[in-house]
């Protein structure tokens, strides 16, 4: 019976399965194919839900007398863009200069294959592991993320499993291997800012509310002044706007309305409720010291609507689980990696509500990219370090 222990040949099967969000493509297939002469117990539950796509997602448990460690990923990937432009075919797999080319090479196909060698070496030295091992693997990471990680939590958690700790399989590292561990992640919360006008003619604007003078002002007090200055663990609470629309083709128009869109990313100072009532306050405030028009009395008429479901900040604070990553990083490559909490959000966010988490993976600087690749070199590190945790933690 052939284990498979070249993370190389694992990301190549896993590369060719065009699983572009929300389609499976095969490469739930290929996992499984590769997890079954490791004696790993493996269901592919489907999880729907209305206006979204049925999701597909795997979940497989080596069982043994001990804690539960599990990790956790997708198979799913962003689409290719300009195909064209790829120096590679995006799904071809192909190596050049010791680098392979392929949609997910590092975002995250390469983190699953390099966890599933490890646990093959580790069987095929040791045999098995003092403890279980499960590896929990949406196809919905990439896309809108509802019938994905946490339908698939819910589902395990539903049977009767519970973890001791996870790690997952994103890529973590700015540079090189074992520059970053992730321990944490902030919060993000989004919402849409809408001030109603009155339309008219812009030559004569007495018989108009021109709203975009409202925004401008409701803008400023989102941005002014700062929300904090940072914490221990965590970068400063930023606000950005990253759309401010009228809907107006006509340049002799005032508009009815103007419309302002805004993302914050937040630290363990605020909670998404303590943040949103911050914001209202601010709107507020500002809405009453600013009218449509010197000489008007009326306040900045707005609505505030928060979009989609915030992600809360968390910090992993299991001493056992990060000191046994950071040390196989150091026997491995011989840096102490930095324990970050910097970047956007992950699958971890759900996972935390259900047991202590760390992120780390390959080097992240060409996902999403053109050309995305891995060397070969990385992938035998990254696998070198997960077999060492997992000897670590269960020992």
């Amino acid at each position: 019976m052939t284990l498979p222990v070249d993370p190389a040949e694992n990301l190549a099967a896993l590369i060719r399965c065009p699983s572009v969000t929300p389609a499976e493509g095969g490469a739930l297939t290929a996992l499984q194919a590769m997890l079954a002469p490791l004696g790993f117990a493996v269901e592919r539950p489907v999880f729907s839900e209305d206006g979204t796509p049925d999701i597909e997602n795997l979940y497989a448990r080596r069982s043994g007398n001990g804690p539960h460690l599990m990790f956790a990923g997708h198979t799913d990937v962003v689409p290719v863009g300009d195909e064209a432009a790829w120096t590679h075919p995006p799904f071809a797999a192909e190596i050049a200069r010791g680098e392979m080319y392929g949609r997910g090479a590092v975002d995250m196909k390469g983190g699953i294959a390099c966890f599933v060698a490890a646990v093959a070496r580790h069987v095929e030295k040791k045999g098995a592991l003092k403890g279980s091992v499960s590896l929990l693997i949406t196809g919905d990471e990439e896309g809108p993320a509802i019938n994905g990680t946490v339908k698939l939590l819910e589902w395990a958690a539903g049977r009767g499993e519970t973890w001791d700790a996870a790690l997952v399989g994103e890529p973590t590292n700015p540079d090189r291997l074992g520059d970053m561990i992730k321990i944490g992640r902030r919060g993000s919360l989004s919402g849409v800012v809408t001030v109603n006008g009155r339309q008219g003619h812009a030559a004569y604007p007495h018989l108009a509310d021109n709203p975009v003078r409202g925004l401008m002002a409701l803008v400023d007090a989102l941005l002014v002044p700062a929300f904090d200055e940072g914490t221990k663990d965590f970068q400063p609470t930023n606000l950005e706007v990253t759309s401010i629309d009228v809907g107006n083709p006509a340049s002799n128009v005032i508009p009815a309305k103007a419309v302002a869109t805004f993302n914050i990313r937040f630290n363990d100072t605020w909670t998404a409720e303590s943040l949103q009532a911050e914001i209202h306050n601010r709107l507020d405030a500002a809405s009453r010291r600013k009218t449509y028009r010197k000489g008007r009395k009326e306040p900045v008429d707005y609505d505030l609507v928060w979009k989609d479901r915030p992600s809360h900040v968390f910090l992993t604070r299991d001493d056992r689980l990060v000191d046994a990553l950071s040390g196989s990083v150091r026997a491995v490559v011989g840096a102490t990696p930095e324990l970050s909490t910097s970047g956007g959000t992950s699958d971890a966010r759900f996972i935390k509500d259900y047991c202590p988490v760390v992120e780390f993976g390959l080097v992240g600087k060409t996902m999403h990219m053109v050309d995305e690749r891995v060397a070969l070199a990385d992938l035998e590190t990254l696998t070198q370090i997960y077999q060492r945790f997992l000897e670590d933690w269960f020992g």
